[in-house]
């Protein structure tokens, strides 16, 4: 197997507590690296799991799973797990797999998964939807699909992410999160494939040629998939598309590091808002645009 045969990667680094005595790798690990890029893959699809699969009326449970050995990985190796769909029978999915450091194949393997009850354990037929979604994500498809629009036709959609972040993961008082200007904004959201709203964001006239991003957020199930990049690139467009000339924003200190990797720059000094600290972050578009 080569990179180039799979699309999906997950990246990890190799810790001390995982190898043995001959400072190499414990065999029983490569599974566990297996085991944790699968659940990567979901959020690469943009599935919330365990929600996801109970809309879906089944779980995954593990058949078969196997590992074969062509080299060692050593403590703090960097390495990617690849992984692709290979095969959807009836009621069962084949996964392969491969671990690699850098362009060299250490890890071949197999991960076979029956789609079945969760209460009886019984299998039932892959739904449409999930068979349909890995074989367009396998194909170089789309997970998901953006929305841009008014409150009026995303506030409920919206609000649903919002209340999950901002006010029952991040502790915001419900008053402090909803305002008036999400009347007069142009709001974003992204759904997965299952017409669930995963990610969204709002733009604002700040003034006259500045526009304003804010209330920026993605559900905590699928983060770290590139969704909230998806969100600001669709805002950004839309405020080069109606002729402003720099996009700024407040952003959460946490999240500074993501912004600066999106082409933001800080300006001025740290500030505290709802209880959180903040940093203003702006990005001229045409320094946007002349990005490509």
């Amino acid at each position: 197997m080569k990179r180039q045969d799979f699309r999906f990667f997950h990246r990890l680094r190799v810790r001390w507590a995982e190898v043995d005595m001959q400072k190499i790798v414990f065999n029983a690990h490569y599974l566990a690296y297996f085991d944790v890029a699968v659940s990567d893959y979901w959020r690469a699809l943009a599935l919330p799991y365990e929600e996801s699969f109970a809309l879906l009326g089944g779980e995954l449970f593990v058949k078969k799973a196997t590992v074969e050995y062509h080299g060692s990985a050593r403590n703090d190796d960097q390495l990617d797990v690849a992984l692709k769909c290979e095969h959807l029978g009836r009621s069962s999915m084949r996964f392969a797999g491969a671990i690699f450091r850098g362009d060299t194949l250490l890890i071949t393997g197999e991960l076979v998964y029956v789609f079945a009850d969760p209460v009886q354990q019984t299998s039932k037929p892959i739904p449409d939807a999930l068979r349909t979604l890995l074989q367009d994500f396998e194909a170089g498809g789309s997970a998901t699909r953006m929305q841009l629009g008014a409150w009026s036709a995303l506030q409920a959609a919206a609000s649903q992410v919002r209340t999950e972040v901002f006010v029952q993961e991040q502790g915001i008082a419900r008053e402090d999160e909803w305002d008036e200007a999400d009347a007069t904004a142009v709001h974003a959201v992204l759904f997965n494939r299952l017409d669930q709203p995963i990610a969204t964001g709002r733009l604002l006239q700040h003034a006259p040629g500045v526009a304003k991003i804010g209330r920026m957020a993605v559900r905590r199930a699928v983060r770290g998939s590139q969704h909230g990049g998806q969100i600001l690139q669709a805002l950004v467009q839309a405020a080069a598309a109606r002729g402003d000339g720099e996009v700024l924003l407040h952003a959460q200190r946490s999240a500074e590091g993501f912004y600066r990797r999106m082409g933001f720059a800080v300006r001025g000094e740290p500030f505290d808002e709802v209880g959180i600290a903040h940093v203003e972050m702006v990005l001229p578009l045409q320094m946007s645009s002349s990005k490509g």
